[in-house]
């Protein structure tokens, strides 16, 4: 239960002005109804710099974390080669990664909302490295091991993804939080696309897959340094103006209640559903399908060689065009908004609709020209970028300070459930049902994946239309939100008391 309500003394800072838009105090917190003891001083200040040193610690750990996500699929012909798995096999293997994530998603939210959320990240990255580490020494005989060590990765890298947007939303606030979001954000595509060349680039230069596993660790050590050495743990809310005096704690159950019954947080997270079914399913098998279609175009090279081509290919276009789409979104988003408050989930609307019609051109024509693939391919992602930090920023405006750990833990759990949990194979159940049923040929391997591939476009046209309903009750959810923040506080004998409505 936080404390607060505290009298100011002699030399002590209670609050700093982080930026000139609005303004940001580190205040007091309340304390919990009933308690006999004495007010508590509130939590030390975050200076300026040390606010955007963060920022800039946090942008190196997400990296780090979507590098090693997706590092495997820059390998994945070389891994389905090695273990001798099928596509649906080869499929399963994200999904057991990314449902041990969303298992391990509420936990983490629900320790990030109570508990010190630095000490919770580091334990985080510790588990992902050091799986990450010993994965890369298990033979061809224990492929169940692979699974497993895949899993507890996806366990850990929950730690990160649950907790960090919050701490950034409790250093910034407004049109600075959603460019800090932006640039936080940016590094999901670029961490993407540097896992895919960093996977074929070590795997060509040493002839072993294994070594592509051995690179992230070592870079997640400094990372760890830093994350003790330089973040803070601010205090829940303290960004928003007031917003630390209705820090009131409520039970996990009435905060999952008031979720759900948070109309703008439901129809944005099945819209998060949609977005990362797709984007799933392309950043797994997009590699793979894109090396069958030059087979089937008569290029000389077998797979096992165009198979990194096409990953170091798809790498480059991936960080590309995610930095320039989550800088563009971002930057739509903070003009539009001005002129209209329901400009966040009408972008990412916008961004689910015109990229589903690129990415079905990509899978169509992909059998007569590679490059007019990659070039509907690159349009698809940009589009898709648009989102990744406007729905974050969704997120943190229409929930309370105090929940927002749980509410992007559900939202995680749910799109990753729902999303890139069960997306990469069920590609590759339906691929290899088709292939099964007209037989082993280059054509058919490639006409197998190219057919599942159909089913990306129209699940993001679904997902337009779900942030579309988003927009119908955002402001209204905006304001409830704000509502808590700015409620006054009655006073007590022990301090400060906020009760939260529900929203």
């Amino acid at each position: 239960m936080e404390t607060g309500g505290p009298e100011k003394t002699p030399g002590e800072v209670t609050s700093l002005r982080l930026s000139h838009i609005g303004a940001p105090f580190y205040g007091s917190t309340v304390s919990s109804p009933g308690t006999k003891d004495p007010p508590t001083p509130v939590q030390g200040t975050v200076s300026e710099r040390r606010a955007y040193a963060t920022v800039v610690v946090m942008c190196y750990i997400n990296l780090l974390l979507y590098m090693d996500w997706f590092i495997i699929a820059g390998v994945l012909q070389e891994i389905k080669t090695y273990f001798d798995i099928s596509d649906s096999n080869a499929g399963l293997l994200q999904t057991v990664f990314i449902c041990c994530f969303l298992v391990a998603a509420p936990l983490f939210g629900y320790l990030g909302d109570r508990y010190n959320r630095k000490t919770i990240i580091a334990i985080g990255i510790v588990l992902w490295s050091g799986v990450t580490l010993g994965s890369s020494f298990i033979t061809e005989s224990h492929y169940w091991l692979f699974f497993l060590t895949r899993g507890l990765v996806g366990a850990g890298a929950a730690s990160y993804s649950t907790i960090a947007p919050t701490i950034i939303g409790d250093l910034f606030v407004k049109d600075k939080r959603t460019w800090i979001l932006g640039v936080f954000y940016i590094f999901i595509p670029a961490g993407s696309g540097l896992g895919y060349i960093l996977g074929s680039s070590v795997t060509q230069a040493t002839g072993d897959w294994h070594w592509a596993l051995r690179v992230t660790p070592c870079m997640a050590a400094l990372a760890l340094v830093l994350l003790v050495l330089v973040v803070p743990d601010p205090a829940r809310g303290a960004a928003e103006q007031g917003a630390g005096q209705s820090a009131a704690r409520t039970p996990w159950c009435e905060d999952v209640k008031s979720l759900c019954r948070n109309r703008s947080f439901v129809w944005s997270s099945l819209g998060v559903t949609a977005m990362a079914f797709v984007s799933g399913a392309l950043g797994f098998w997009a590699p793979v399908f894109l090396t069958r279609a030059r087979i089937v175009l008569g290029s000389s090279c077998t797979q096992d060689l165009c198979s990194p081509l096409d990953s170091l290919i798809f790498g480059g276009l991936t960080v590309g065009t995610g930095i320039l789409g989550v800088i563009t979104g971002a930057e739509v988003a903070r003009r539009y908004k001005k002129i209209n408050p329901k400009a966040d989930p009408l972008i990412c609307a916008l961004g689910m609709l015109t990229s589903s019609p690129c990415l079905f051109a990509a899978i169509v024509v992909a059998h007569r020209s590679i490059l007019a693939s990659y070039i509907f391919i690159a349009l698809g992602e940009l589009l898709l970028s648009f989102n990744w930090a406007i729905v974050a920023d969704i997120l943190l405006y229409v929930v309370t300070p105090t929940r927002r750990s749980t509410a992007t833990a559900l939202q995680s759990m749910v799109g990753h459930l729902l999303g890139d949990a069960g997306s990469p194979y069920l590609i590759g159940i339906i691929s290899d049902a088709i292939q099964t049923s007209r037989g082993d040929s280059h054509l058919w391997s490639f006409r197998s994946l190219e057919y599942s591939f159909l089913l990306c476009p129209f699940v993001g046209v679904l997902g337009g239309g779900f942030f579309l309903a988003t927009a119908l009750y955002v402001e209204e959810d905006r304001k409830k939100a704000e509502g808590v923040q700015e409620k006054p506080c009655p006073p007590s004998d022990e301090g400060t008391l906020c009760d939260i409505p529900k929203v």
